[in-house]
């Protein structure tokens, strides 16, 4: 072991169980509001475009949403690097009591902008600039709570504890489609349109003083402590990861593409396509895609600790290749079948393969950067895929059924997303437990 590795496990050993305990909590509840805000615009999705795009053409109605939708992510990269640049210089812990705070106040807003009938076009544009704060706190959020989680995590663990956030992230999912499936099955349309879809909004700004207590009081990481006790914190990381970390910035970028991809088009897009395009009735769309978060949920943790014992690689690739395997044909099922047994099926088995996926992301992310830029060079290389291959990704879809009429064209998109993490994966050495520095 070198002399640098044997250091940092000496100063790791030296934090409590407690201190590491309450770290993990903190972050992953904080995470969980985080993405429940972000999360339930794409699954309130046709209510929100009833009340700002209205049209004739429900279609039509949907893709403007979904843009508006795609909209937050293109300042995740932003908020990446303004927000990742502060918790390399200031402390993971700062950046983080400042994404929830800014999450907090755009959600808010969100469920209380009056609709197109009543103020106009300043309705649409009211509610793409709360949009954009929400990504740029996203952009922020993501790549810090899995540094911070990771940082904190005994050496060994790594990939249990950063599935953590993961984790926190299936929660968000599993209740807000949670949400969205009550919701839909207890409200008539109207109710729906007119009031239904503010609730979760209102609540999601409820629940952030949560986070934000919890995170104003953690510790900072380790990890983070002992790069500034040797003075070597990064005078510009934004510079640095885009020059000299610049290639392992491009395998996190090409290893978050496949996830990505699988979760917003079988979590957020599909939902809205069962109801919108094949008739399925909202609430048991959304029940089905509840059940395949909690699958999610439970079996992150589970193929996280996984790589800790056989390699992040293996499980990943996996993952990716079983969705260049089976993305055509789960949309046959959806499509096929026409109910919502199909939609559980087919929502099941790619909830395993996103969890497969999602267990060990945090871990080989952060591993891939020593700690003076891990923040900001994993924040980049992942927002980056989330914005090009995730926030456009309902968008692109339901473009593709538009443009060759055929139903099950969303699967191209998933498979060439797979093809490329795929060959990513191939290309890198494995970091499994590899020195944080």
């Amino acid at each position: 072991m070198s002399q640098v590795a044997a250091y940092a496990d000496a100063v790791d050993a030296l934090e409590s169980a407690s201190t590491r305990r309450r770290a993990v909590i903190a972050c992953s509840v904080g995470n969980f509001v985080e993405l429940f805000d972000f999360f339930i615009f794409g699954l309130f999705a046709a209510q929100i475009g009833a009340n700002f795009f209205p049209s004739t053409d429900p279609v039509a109605s949907l893709l403007s949403t979904f843009a508006t939708y795609g909209v937050g992510f293109v300042m995740r990269p932003v908020g990446a690097i303004v927000i990742g640049a502060l918790g390399d210089k200031k402390g993971r812990k700062t950046a983080l009591v400042l994404t929830v705070g800014l999450m907090a106040t755009a959600t808010a807003l969100t469920g209380l902008v009056p609709p197109y009938a009543k103020i106009g076009i300043a309705a649409p544009i009211l509610l793409v600039l709360c949009r954009l704060v929400q990504g740029f706190s996203t952009g922020g959020e993501w790549g810090g709570a899995a540094a911070f989680l990771v940082e904190h995590a005994p050496a060994g663990k790594r990939g249990i504890v950063g599935s953590m956030q993961q984790f926190s992230v299936g929660l968000a999912l599993v209740m807000g489609t949670a949400m969205a499936a009550i919701l839909n099955s207890t409200l008539d349309k109207q109710a729906m349109i007119d009031w239904g879809w503010r609730v979760p909004f209102i609540l999601g700004f409820l629940l952030a003083p949560i986070g934000f207590y919890l995170r104003s009081r953690v510790a900072e990481t380790p990890a983070y402590d002992r790069t500034v006790a040797e003075h070597k914190v990064a005078a510009a990381p934004v510079r640095d990861s885009l020059t000299t970390y610049i290639r392992p910035v491009l395998a996190a970028f090409g290893l978050s593409i496949v996830g990505t991809v699988g979760n917003y088009i079988f979590n957020i897009f599909v939902p809205s396509f069962a109801t919108s395009g094949l008739g399925i009735p909202a609430g048991t769309a959304y029940y089905s895609t509840a059940v395949g978060a909690v699958i999610l949920t439970i079996l992150t943790p589970v193929f996280g600790a996984l790589s800790d014992q056989v390699g992040r690689k293996a499980v990943l690739l996996v993952s990716a290749l079983g969705y260049v395997l089976i993305s055509y044909p789960l949309f046959m099922v959806v499509v096929g079948m026409k109910s919502g047994l199909g939609l559980m099926i087919a929502q099941g088995i790619a909830a395993v393969l996103l969890a497969m996926y999602a267990g060990p992301l945090c871990a080989i992310l952060s591993e891939l950067f020593p700690t003076r830029v891990r923040f900001t060079a994993l924040s980049i290389g992942y927002s980056l895929a989330v914005t090009i291959f995730g926030g456009f990704a309902p968008f692109v879809a339901t473009f593709l059924i538009q443009q060759t009429g055929s139903l099950v064209s969303p699967a191209i998109f998933v498979i060439v997303g797979a093809l490329i993490s795929s060959v990513t994966l191939i290309a890198i050495k494995d970091p499994t437990n590899a020195p944080l520095e």
